[in-house]
């Protein structure tokens, strides 16, 4: 029997991860079947099955993976000295993460629109009822934060930013912005990244003369 290549497993688990996505993301978790999800990705449930053992295997891979690829654009960011300043840094992430300005993320996409804000939403909805869910969302959070604060104390040693504030105060409210940018997008319809930027620019000016 042929040798299945590493590569072509890769493919097959991302095309499922895609499709359950978008199944997530435009019919809501409870709403979507594995049938869904198998229609979506036209593969057989023995090839679904093969990688994923259910719809709740499906949603934990699925968050897993996106709030790492965040977890890494922000690690990488704190590497730099000093990191790219606010603006510049949640606009990059925002549209790698969100499929904003034309960036094909994920390949998370329905109707021409990106999934992930939608998803994103639902996956906070649902951790109030799945213990499991929510740890694994607390975890990612505080990858993020940490990598946040990391790039926060960048900015301080870097003499950008008050150095009598506590970074993680300060991580946490970054984070909150582009969090609630994200949800706007879910439930306002989509807005082009600049929003955000501009909005971040305007308050880091806070104070300075112009």
């Amino acid at each position: 029997m042929a040798r299945v290549s590493q590569e072509h497993l890769d493919a097959r688990r991302r095309q499922i991860l895609d499709g359950a996505a978008r199944c997530f993301a435009r019919n809501g978790f409870h709403a979507s079947s594995m049938q869904d999800v198998l229609k979506e990705v036209n593969l057989s449930a023995g090839a679904v099955y093969r990688y994923f053992s259910g719809k709740d295997e499906l949603i934990a891979a699925v968050v897993t993976e996106v709030l790492g690829e965040i977890r890494e654009a922000f690690e990488e960011a704190a590497r730099q000295t000093p990191p790219p300043l606010p603006d510049v840094l949640v606009g990059r992430v925002m549209t790698e993460v969100l499929g904003l300005g034309g960036a094909e993320s994920h390949g998370l996409t329905w109707d021409g629109e990106t999934s992930f804000p939608r998803l994103m939403v639902q996956v906070w909805t649902e951790t109030l009822r799945d213990g499991e869910l929510s740890a694994l969302l607390r975890e990612g959070f505080g990858a993020v934060r940490e990598a946040w604060v990391k790039i926060v104390e960048g900015y301080q040693d870097a003499g950008v930013m008050r150095a009598d504030i506590p970074a993680e105060h300060v991580a946490r409210t970054l984070i909150a912005a582009a969090q609630g940018f994200a949800a706007q997008q879910a439930l306002f319809g989509s807005a082009p990244v600049t929003v955000i930027q501009d909005g971040l620019r305007a308050l880091m000016s806070v104070g300075t003369p112009h």
